[in-house]
């Protein structure tokens, strides 16, 4: 059973259609990627399942339960807008947003010394938040996302404003919490995190869920059947047949060695392309070339926006 499901949501602003009977199903301890262009929708859907605002038609379901208010407690949200009160000192600030969350002012105490010393910030709890960059701003409003331990987690751009070091602590703490439990969603427009993090996806544009599904198996029904194949032996003759009988999109030398990229037709497999070249050559490895997400999302958006450009090619 989905840890958190939304069931046919609309949403309308004005004239504007925000979310247009979008459908998504959150697996339980999974890491759920929320993907799309800028005003797709999903800030809209994340605020909904938030309870922020409320959906014109549709249902949210969370495990197998309409979604109530008091379920806002089992959640933690890291919205893209940055929401820490300037003038507050850290320490002061952090403890107030986890009384918020139910905690008492002891526990809170004790779980902030935990993850201000983890993140060595202990330096920051007597400073103004106005004093301190992006980046640590937003490390302490994701600790106080984390602190009350909620059941389902959800990060809005979480890596902006992040260089790369502080990204890469940033996502070995969202891999720890799903190692402990956590459900996770996330929206980003950083197409390597998703690869690199996510076990499912949604990918909204124009109001609309246009894919959903298991990472690996969106970007394999997203293949374009390419190949790679490293082999040593007559580069010439090799390259003559894969031209004539493929298409060829690359052949480089590397080493002592060549390296090409293959695209097959519809009905040809590897195993047909090595019998081809095989007596001109030793392969040394070969593997399907799967596209990146960041293919995947492009090919989508653009499939959307010129329908019949698409079709025709």
């Amino acid at each position: 059973m989905a840890f958190l499901e939304a069931r046919g949501i609309v949403k309308k602003f004005a004239t504007h259609l925000a979310l247009n009977d979008v459908n998504i199903s959150v697996p339980d301890n999974s890491i759920y990627g929320l993907l799309g262009p800028n005003g797709a929708g999903k800030t809209t859907l994340i605020r909904i399942i938030n309870r922020i605002t409320g959906p014109d038609q549709g249902s949210l379901l969370l495990n197998g339960q309409p979604l109530k208010s008091s379920d806002i407690m089992k959640i933690g949200y890291l919205p893209e807008e940055r929401g820490l009160y300037k003038k507050m000192k850290v320490g002061e600030q952090a403890i107030y947003l986890a009384r918020l969350k139910g905690l008492s002012r002891n526990d809170a105490l004790k779980r902030l010394k935990f993850w201000f010393e983890k993140f060595e910030i202990q330096a920051w709890w007597d400073k103004k938040v106005e004093e301190l960059s992006k980046g640590m701003a937003q490390k302490v409003q994701f600790i106080v996302t984390i602190l009350h331990e909620p059941q389902l987690l959800i990060f809005d751009e979480p890596f902006s404003g992040f260089d790369p070091v502080n990204a890469t602590l940033l996502k070995k703490e969202i891999l720890e919490l799903k190692k402990n439990g956590a459900t996770i969603i996330f929206s980003t427009h950083n197409m390597g995190s998703v690869e690199e993090l996510c076990d499912h996806i949604t990918l909204i544009n124009n109001g609309k869920a246009m894919i959903e599904g298991p990472t690996e198996k969106v970007r394999r029904d997203y293949r374009q059947n390419l190949v790679s194949i490293d082999f040593s032996g007559e580069k010439n003759q090799v390259e003559s047949i894969l031209k004539e009988q493929y298409e060829l999109q690359t052949l480089n030398a590397v080493n002592n060695h060549f390296e090409a990229q293959v695209k097959m037709g519809e009905h040809q497999s590897l195993n047909q392309v090595l019998s081809s070249i095989m007596p001109h050559c030793d392969i040394l490895a070969c593997q399907e070339l799967l596209p990146s997400m960041n293919d995947v999302f492009i090919q989508v958006v653009n499939q959307k926006d010129h329908p019949t450009q698409n079709q025709e090619s």
